[in-house]
C-alpha cells in the first residue's frame, strides 16, 4: 500500500518547482533548506518515483515530476479556494483573488473594476497578471488564476474552460504620427513594413491570418510584444506598425503619439470573454470581482 502523501510535502514540491532551486524555495517559503529537501525526498519515496534531477544551479523536473506538478499545484489551489470560500461565507472578507487581463482591459476596464472592488473589500488581496490568453492557459488549468478577461475567437477551444462573452471591441492598424506610410490605404501597401504583434498563436490575432491571406502572403512578424506598454513604446519610437484596440488612443502616455490608418480593409472585431475553469466554482470574492467585470463591460 502506498505511503500517504502529506500536505507539507506537496507544498514543498510545488514551491521548489516554481522557484527552480531548494535555496530559492527556502527563502520564499521561509523554511530551512534541510526541511524542504527532506519533504521532497519523503514525497519521492511515497510516490516511488524521482521528481527532480538535482543540478549544481538548481533542480529540473523529470517527466514524472512535470505530470505530478500539474496535479499537485491544482490540489493546493483547490484547498486555498475551499478554505477562503468557507471564511468568506462566514463573513470574513479576506483571502485573495488572482486574475488575468488582456492589454486593452488593463488600460480601460480593470482600473474601474479594481477601484470599486477595493473600496468594498479592502482586506482582499488581488493579484493581476497582464498578457495574452495563450500565456495564461497553464495558470488557469493549474488553478493559479481564478479567471481572465481576454480575447477569444471560435476555434480556440479548451474543454477544461468556460468562455462567457462580455463585449466586443473595434481594432485598427496603428503607426506613429509622421510615419512614412501614415497615408496608406491598404494592407498591401504595408506588407513590407516592420510589424510587431503579440504572440501569433493568441486568439484574436489568429483571425488576422485569414485577412492577410486574402491579399497575398502575410507580413513577416519577427518582433513579439506580449504587453501593451512594450508594444506602444515600440510603435511611438520607430516605424513599426501593429493592430490595436481603438480605445488605445485615449491612453494619456502614448495615445497622442499614434494614429489609426484609414485602410479599405476592416479589421475584425475582438470578442472579450470571462474565462475560467469549468470544474471549479469561484470563491465569493472571486464571484464579486467577476460580477463587477460583467457590470462595467456593459457600459463600455
Amino acid at each position: 500500500m502506498p505511503a500517504p502523501i502529506k500536505l507539507h510535502q506537496l507544498r514543498a514540491f510545488v514551491e521548489v518547482t516554481r522557484q527552480g532551486s531548494i535555496r530559492a524555495a527556502s527563502r520564499a517559503a521561509k523554511l530551512s533548506q534541510p526541511a524542504l529537501s527532506k519533504s521532497v525526498q519523503e514525497l519521492e519515496e511515497a510516490l516511488g518515483a524521482q521528481l527532480f534531477i538535482r543540478q549544481r544551479q538548481g533542480v529540473q523536473l523529470t517527466e514524472v515530476g512535470r505530470d505530478f506538478f500539474r496535479h499537485a499545484s491544482l490540489v493546493l489551489e483547490e484547498l486555498r479556494v475551499a478554505q477562503e470560500e468557507i471564511q468568506q461565507r462566514l463573513g470574513h472578507a479576506g483571502g485573495s483573488v488572482n486574475i488575468g487581463v488582456g492589454g486593452s482591459i488593463a488600460r480601460t476596464l480593470m482600473p474601474k473594476v479594481i477601484t470599486q472592488f477595493h473600496q468594498s473589500f479592502p482586506d482582499v488581496k488581488v493579484r493581476i497578471l497582464e498578457g495574452q490568453l495563450t500565456t495564461m492557459l497553464p495558470a488557469l488549468r493549474q488553478g493559479e488564476l481564478d479567471f481572465t478577461v481576454n480575447t477569444w475567437c471560435p476555434g480556440h477551444q479548451d474543454n477544461e474552460l468556460s468562455y462567457e462573452k462580455l463585449m466586443e471591441r473595434d481594432y485598427c492598424v496603428v503607426a506613429r504620427r509622421g510615419h512614412p506610410l501614415a497615408q496608406a490605404t491598404s494592407l498591401e501597401a504595408l506588407r513590407h513594413c516592420s510589424w510587431t504583434m503579440p504572440s501569433p498563436n493568441s486568439s484574436y490575432y489568429r483571425l488576422l491570418q485569414d485577412l492577410f491571406a486574402e491579399s497575398g502572403p502575410p507580413p513577416a512578424i519577427t518582433i513579439t510584444c506580449e504587453t501593451f506598454m512594450a508594444c506602444a513604446s515600440l510603435l511611438a519610437q520607430s516605424d513599426f506598425v501593429s493592430i490595436l484596440s481603438q480605445d488605445f488612443f485615449s491612453d494619456a502616455l502614448v495615445g497622442h503619439r499614434l494614429v489609426a490608418l484609414k485602410l479599405k480593409e476592416k479589421m475584425p472585431k475582438a470578442t472579450f470573454c470571462l474565462i475560467r475553469r469549468k470544474d471549479t466554482a469561484l470563491t465569493p470574492m472571486g464571484a464579486q470581482l467577476a460580477r463587477l467585470f460583467r457590470q462595467h463591460s456593459q457600459t463600455e
